[in-house]
Formats: structure tokens, C-alpha cells, sequence
């Protein structure tokens, strides 16, 4: 989690120690600052036994497992190169690929949750490999569908209009 973040959470446990010390219900409390009910009474109780120190934040829960800028940028260099550069067979980079390759360049493996994240905001998108023969001819797919096509299939004026219904006569 970045430093703004931590801020922006520190500045809405102040924003609700000040409701709090103008009796400000809890679940007022949470509607105002757009957090869950079960928060709004959490820091209430943490309030109320310790004050507004209690509930400021003790920091990171451990170390942050985001890359920093520079990294990000090496990261990115290095996934333009391909993932046959990396040793994989195809150019496919996948979560858990990405997820190595962070492990082996900067010592620490991130979450494939945070790969996930990374990869977006550097402007990567999830995608599905389409398998597609290799003589795929679109030019003739295209006339097929075009010309062949309709005259396989017919108009549906001329299908048989009927009824599933055993106890219809269209079905005899």
C-alpha cells in the first residue's frame, strides 16, 4: 500500500475521533465517511479506551510489497523483451511467469494479486490466446461465409414451422 493511502485512512480515523467527540453516533458515523458500520463501532471502542492516539495507525502490517518506480520501470523493459527471453517456449507472459520474474530480478515474489495490479497500471490487459491453425485461410473463410453459406443454411421462411407438442396435429 502506497503512502497516500496510509494518509488518506489516517485523515478518515481523525475526521471520525472528531464526530465521535461531538456524540456522534457510529452508524452516522460511517455514512459520513463512507465505511462499513462495523469499522465506525471498532474505532469508537478503540476511541473511547485510548483516544484519538489509539487511533492512529501503527504502520505498514509488514513490509510493502510493491515495487517502487524504478523498479517498475526495469520490470517493464524486461517484459517488452518477450517471454522466450525469459526461457519460456511461448510469448505468453502469465501472472505466475510475471510473478517469478519480480521473485528473480528485486528478491521479493509479489502476490498474483499484485502482479495483477502492477500489470494493469502499466497498461497491460488480460488476454486469452486464440489457437487458430496455422493454414487458416481468412480470404476463403470470408467468401465461404459469404456465398456458401446462405445457400447451406436456407431462408428460415422455407423451415418447417410445427410444434413440439406430441398432441399437436403440426407434429404428425
Amino acid at each position: 500500500m502506497n503512502q497516500a493511502g496510509r494518509t488518506r485512512r489516517e485523515q478518515i480515523r481523525q475526521q471520525a475521533a472528531a464526530m465521535f467527540a461531538e456524540g456522534t453516533p457510529a452508524p452516522e458515523v460511517a455514512a459520513a465517511l463512507e465505511v462499513s458500520t462495523k469499522a465506525a463501532y471498532t474505532w469508537r471502542r478503540i476511541w473511547a479506551a485510548g483516544g484519538i492516539q489509539a487511533l492512529a495507525s501503527k504502520g505498514p502490517p509488514g513490509p510493502d510489497p510493491s515495487l517502487s518506480d524504478a523498479q517498475v520501470e526495469r520490470l517493464e523493459r524486461r517484459l517488452e523483451q518477450g517471454a522466450a527471453a525469459a526461457g519460456y517456449r511461448d510469448q505468453r507472459w502469465t501472472l505466475t511467469r510475471v510473478a517469478a520474474l519480480t521473485a528473480t530480478m528485486f528478491g521479493h515474489r509479489l502476490s498474483l494479486q499484485t502482479v495483477s495490479v502492477l500489470l494493469h497500471r502499466m497498461g497491460y490487459s488480460p488476454q486469452q490466446p486464440v489457437h487458430r491453425a496455422v493454414e487458416r485461410d481468412e480470404r476463403a473463410i470470408a467468401g465461404w461465409r459469404r456465398w456458401r453459406w446462405p445457400a447451406v443454411k436456407g431462408s428460415r421462411a422455407g423451415w418447417a414451422r410445427g410444434s413440439a407438442s406430441p398432441t399437436s396435429p403440426a407434429s404428425r
